[in-house]
């Protein structure tokens, strides 16, 4: 949520107008569907990530602030807690050697931001949960100073009413609660986005949540929380429950909690966003002047602000945008799924393989939404989340055979979506040489059955067994983590375990 936001106080008046201002908005965005006002196809993509502050012994360091004062850029961006920092790539177009562009692009940034944090004695780390974050880390005076967390994190408290519960039942078990939404800040993700136009946009998104437990599969990277080993990719169990506003019976009544799949595949953009006014209370209920019926009628593009806003505060791990660039809406599909790392080339293989994967699925003569239940897929998507790179998923069966069967996520991956996605950025007009390279990288981790989760979690095995305890075996696996982050060979390529010392003389 980007919003600039001024912290204050609501009332009932506050609510009640923002939801007549949330109807405008859905109206006017109905509007312009119907009058086809949208921008042409472009082929644009975008990348955020979302990053990590750490000192030399691995543990979080709580200077966002003075970190973006020394970077100066306004691709650098604030997150929710102080150890968190957002990248923004610029929109690039799908084409050519983009991928390459795009890996050196961030090689760049990155290696500018990680300068500027060792100034203040930290450094840079992208992955999905630190491994080394404690509960007294995830507080709320270690907020951002930024008036929209303080307000969102202050809004969802009063909605939930009481204390968060997080219950992660995993390898491990983890049972502890929470009086503010910070423990979501553990959570660091990479948001993929693609500007699409409305008639393609149900395609693309229905394809992109068919394709998300196989994301995770091959990219999870979040197996540790507050020193317990948990799911392979353990954000989205943390997220949903560190920002749910739902009280236990209102979990039992089956209110839809904030972070969410979905229950349904689409037909168009507009019933998801007509979903999250229906479903979803205002946690923000702040109003622009803009009356956007007004601005339509006058031939203008309304900025629809209240809908945006109210969007930014439901947390679908597909999610529509609506924006605006040059004075012409346009709509995206933004990819939430995916953590951050372990590496560049990692991160560049992920976008690879997702945006490949879509256009092709999304091509399909018979697409795969209508032979795959709903439900089949977020169950793969949980699946997928506990076992990772093990996980047996539900697909349909190849061919003209009717009906899905379970297969080995590895399989499944090598043997039909790598080609899916191969063909998918030929479509694009990716260069081979782009294609084959990053779409390598997945099939690299297909064959040794490694990623980020598995890489961590046997590290930490074997640092436990080699005598430490396991608060030092987390330190020890996230500088090990850093150190090869930084040299920047993917995660597949990994020696697992801890360095040898070096023996003195």
């Amino acid at each position: 949520m980007g919003e600039k936001v001024a912290a204050g106080e609501f009332d009932l008046s506050d609510r009640q107008h923002y939801r007549d201002k949330l109807r405008q908005c859905l109206t006017g965005l109905g509007r312009l569907l119907e009058e086809k006002r949208f921008d042409r196809p472009k082929n644009l993509m975008g990348v955020e990530i979302e990053l990590n502050l750490v000192g030399a012994d691995g543990m979080p360091k709580m200077l966002n602030a003075q970190v973006l004062e020394r970077i100066a850029s306004r691709d650098f961006q604030t997150e929710l807690a102080m150890f968190n920092l957002e990248v923004n790539i610029a929109p690039h177009r799908l084409a050519g050697r983009v991928f390459d562009r795009l890996a050196e692009e961030l090689r760049t940034s990155l290696a500018y931001a990680h300068r500027k944090a060792g100034e203040v004695d930290a450094g840079i780390v992208m992955i999905g949960i630190l491994p080394t974050l404690d509960r007294d880390d995830l507080v709320s005076s270690n907020l951002s100073a930024v008036d929209r967390y303080a307000l969102l994190n202050d809004q969802i408290v009063a909605a939930r009413g009481e204390d968060f519960t997080l219950d992660i039942s995993g390898v491990e078990h983890l049972k502890c609660t929470s009086r503010s939404i910070v423990p979501e800040a553990a959570c660091t993700s990479v948001q993929l986005h693609l500007q699409v136009t409305p008639n393609r946009f149900a395609d693309v998104w229905n394809a992109a949540q068919a394709v998300a437990a196989a994301q995770i599969a091959v990219g999870a990277n979040s197996p540790f929380l507050f020193g317990r080993e948990l799911w392979r990719e353990s954000r989205p169990p943390l997220f949903q429950q560190s920002t749910d506003t739902r009280p236990p019976e209102l979990q039992a009544q089956g209110v839809r909690p904030r972070t969410w799949f979905g229950e349904r595949w689409i037909t168009s953009a507009h019933e998801l966003f007509e979903e999250n006014l229906r479903y979803y209370p205002p946690l923000l209920p702040i109003c622009d002047e803009e009356d956007p019926i007004e601005v339509l009628d006058a031939g203008g593009v309304p900025k629809l602000a209240e809908l945006v806003l109210h969007n930014g505060t439901i947390y679908r791990w597909n999610r529509p945008v609506y924006g605006i660039a040059d004075g012409v809406p346009h709509l995206r599909v933004e990819n939430r799924v995916l953590p951050a790392g372990p590496t560049i080339t990692d991160v560049i293989a992920n976008a690879a393989f997702y945006y490949g994967l879509v256009r092709a699925l999304a091509e399909e003569s018979r697409p795969v939404w209508t032979r795959l239940p709903f439900e089949a897929a977020a169950a793969n998507f949980e699946t997928a989340c506990r076992d990772g790179i093990d996980a047996r998923l539900t697909w349909p069966r190849r061919g003209r055979y009717a009906g899905t069967q379970e297969v080995d996520a590895v399989s499944l991956v090598r043997d039909e979506l790598l080609p899916l996605a191969e063909a998918g950025l030929a479509a694009w007009g990716i260069e081979p040489a782009d294609r084959d390279l990053y779409l390598g990288v997945i099939e690299e981790r297909c064959r040794r059955r490694a990623n980020g989760a598995t890489w961590q979690t046997a590290t930490f095995h074997k640092a436990l067994a080699s005598g430490l305890s396991r608060e030092a075996a987390l330190a020890a696996t996230t500088r090990r983590y850093y150190e090869l982050m930084h040299h920047g060979d993917p995660v597949h390529s990994w020696p697992v375990g801890l360095p040898e010392p070096v023996p003195t003389a």
